[in-house]
């Protein structure tokens, strides 16, 4: 069964007599398939125990005779009126102890046993009407879980939940008040009724508090899902199950969240939601996001909402110029996705996504985007099918914490040090190199790459000390940099020698000071050039370790800002700095060479490279993200599939290489 390229449609949004038309449309584009009623509860359950899932029978059909496959989300983003009228306890509370009414969508508590009994019932009923339906061939649990939830849901089950959670993690109340450091301010706890979800205070939480919301609530969505996906498995035994990530969102550890899935999917939308300024995302940013989703279990994915138009609810974003719908869906496929699923296929009319524009304008009247990907599906799907499940086979690898990220959103030092910026850095400037990139967890083997790299790495335990140690005496090159083995787990400083704590000894250094560079950034000398550094300075004393960068300013001029330190057969970079782009440009380019890592090719600026490579076949996609002609100069051995090797503005093209 082929399943490249899709469209997310509402056909209750539209009178019957129109999706005949539509799936017509669809089939002449080379549409497999459609995502549907994620957001249809009220539709499909009119009251309670009313099923009434007809429509939705009819339009699985029509699109079914037109040769597409028909995946279904559970829409438990949006409980419908008559459910919140009935048990409006079930209504989420914010950080402030507003109850968050009806409306939008997500106006629901994860935990609440009341809306479980409406999840399990009505759940249970559609699995069991559509387990032998051969035109539905998986499941999206929910949508973009975690999205609106950032500061929800403080209300009294979750304020129990969360107790419970607390009380399985630590055992006893004594245990919690010492690992939390609870004598400060007399915050001293009798009993785990007594600790509250961080609502507004009037001066901030507990830090170990705040880091253990965080798991929970994270856990809590997981657990949500999970709740799901036993219902759906027990009654489809045959239909897939995934779920939409959002990229870089943080409010979920989406390793955990993807672990129990057939396979994630992601939603990719080049101009970003409602950035300011426009257009929103960077190519590097958007490829950071792709290799991150392929990372969560690392094998492909789907895109479930790929941009293909304008978005916007009250405020609109910028209209893709020609090529970039065709060149944003290219770069998906090109960085792992094997399916490509288009948001959405016409905008509505009413309703607060009336201006997040499709495939088709309001009209419903085909015309250029619809031309543009018709065209880009056409010669780009065929291929598809010779590297479906290919991966890029990186050689260097960027660890990813959520823990380390929630630590900063709590304690972030500089107002504008930032952890998802700070790994897309170093993602970067491999990007520039053409490189490819991993996205790894704490949890992967670190000895398959060459080059392995992990900022901000502020909370440690001794098991992670070990296994950097064990990756770099076996020959690999580690980075580590500023704040790293700061804290401990439970979000408190350690206190046992000199940063950075356990792994002082590896890296060759102490840190016995630093400065957070407040309105200034400072200089730094790098192979005897002049380069810029901000945000941070960890003042460095070398032990063993080998200076190969030095600030140039203030009390510590000529201390180092990076060093290298030798281990068994391999390398323990620090960088004790956020470097500018120069600086970082330069750095990888030092640690690429030595390490033997090569990049995949040379192109103009502007032009990005991405590998997928079979058994046989490297697969190599260019693509051109600039509005300029770009002359592209292919290795003799690369075989063009697709294109011209002379790139036209947006344009892409595809090589095939023997291995």
């Amino acid at each position: 069964m082929k399943i490249r390229f899709g469209a997310d449609y509402y056909p209750e949004h539209w009178p019957r007599e129109r999706w005949e038309t539509d799936a017509k449309l669809m089939e002449e584009m080379g549409l497999d398939v459609i995502r549907m009623a994620e957001f249809s509860w009220s539709k499909m359950e009119p009251s309670l125990g009313n099923y009434n899932f007809g429509w939705l029978d009819e339009a699985i059909e029509i699109l079914a005779r037109h040769g597409m496959k028909t995946v279904l989300g559970t829409p438990t983003a949006t409980p419908p009126a008559w459910i919140i009228e009935q048990s409006p306890e079930i209504l989420p509370v914010d950080s402030k102890g507003r109850t968050r009414g009806f409306g939008g969508r997500h106006h629901d508590c994860q935990s609440n046993p009341v809306y479980r009994a409406h999840i399990h019932r009505f759940v249970t009923a559609m699995a069991q009407h559509y387990k032998d339906n051969p035109n539905v061939i998986g499941w999206q649990i929910d949508n973009e879980l975690g999205n609106s939830h950032n500061d929800l849901c403080h209300c009294s089950s979750c304020r129990s939940h969360f107790q419970e959670w607390l009380a399985n993690k630590y055992g006893s109340i004594d245990n919690l008040n010492a690992r939390w450091g609870t004598a400060f301010w007399s915050q001293t706890y009798d009993k785990f009724e007594q600790i509250p979800t961080p609502m507004i205070t009037p001066n901030s939480h507990n830090p170990s508090l705040l880091l253990d919301w965080k798991r929970f609530h994270s856990d809590l969505i997981v657990e949500f899902q999970q709740f799901q996906i036993d219902i759906i498995r027990d009654i489809c035994k045959d239909q897939f199950i995934t779920h939409n990530l959002m990229g870089f969102f943080g409010l979920i550890d989406y390793f955990d969240l993807g672990k129990n899935l057939d396979f994630v999917s992601h939603d990719q939308y080049a101009t970003g939601y409602f950035d300011n300024p426009q257009p929103g995302k960077s190519p590097q940013r958007l490829g950071a996001e792709l290799d991150f989703v392929r990372g969560v279990k690392q094998q492909t994915f789907w895109i479930m909402e790929q941009q293909s138009g304008p978005t916007g609810w009250e405020i609109l974003g910028r209209t893709p110029r020609p090529g970039q719908l065709a060149l944003w869906a290219a770069q998906t496929v090109a960085h792992g996705a094997d399916t490509v699923v288009f948001f959405r296929w016409r905008p509505c009319s009413f309703g607060t996504e009336e201006y997040w524009h499709g495939i088709l304008h309001h009209s419903g009247v085909p015309g250029r985007r619809y031309d543009e990907l018709k065209n880009m599906i056409s010669q780009l799907a065929p291929l598809m099918d010779e590297f479906k499940g290919a991966l890029p086979e990186s050689e260097v690898a960027i660890l990813y914490s959520y823990e380390q990220n929630w630590a900063f959103e709590i304690q972030p030092h500089h107002p504008k040090l930032n952890y998802t910026h700070q790994v897309q850095k170093y993602y970067k400037a491999l990007y520039d190199a053409q490189i490819p990139v991993d996205f790894i967890n704490h949890k992967e083997d670190l000895s398959k790459y060459k080059l392995v790299i992990a900022p901000l790495q502020f909370l440690m335990t001794r098991k992670m000390e070990d296994k950097f140690k064990d990756y770099v005496k076996q020959g690999g090159r580690l980075v580590l940099t500023m704040r790293t083995g700061v804290k401990n787990m439970d979000n408190v400083c350690m206190t046992d020698g000199h940063l950075p704590g356990g792994l002082g000894d590896l890296l060759g250094i102490e840190i016995k000071d630093y400065d957070c560079l407040r309105a200034m950034d400072m200089g730094v000398e790098f192979e005897g050039k002049a380069y810029r550094s901000e945000k941070w300075c960890d003042i460095v004393s070398p032990t063993t370790a080998r200076t190969i960068a030095s600030y140039t300013e203030d009390f510590y001029a000529g201390t180092p800002a990076i060093t290298v330190g030798k281990a068994g057969k391999g390398e323990a970079y620090y960088v004790g700095t956020e470097p500018d782009d120069n600086l970082m440009r330069e750095f990888i380019k030092l640690l690429t060479r030595i390490s033997g890592i090569s990049s995949l090719g040379k192109a103009p600026e502007g032009v990005e490279l991405v590998r997928r490579r079979t058994s046989t076949f490297d697969y190599i996609f260019a693509l051109n993200h600039t509005e300029e002609i770009q002359e592209l100069e292919p290795a003799a051995d690369w075989q063009q599939v697709l294109g011209e090797k002379e790139l036209a503005p947006y344009g892409i093209a595809v090589f095939k290489v023997k291995r």
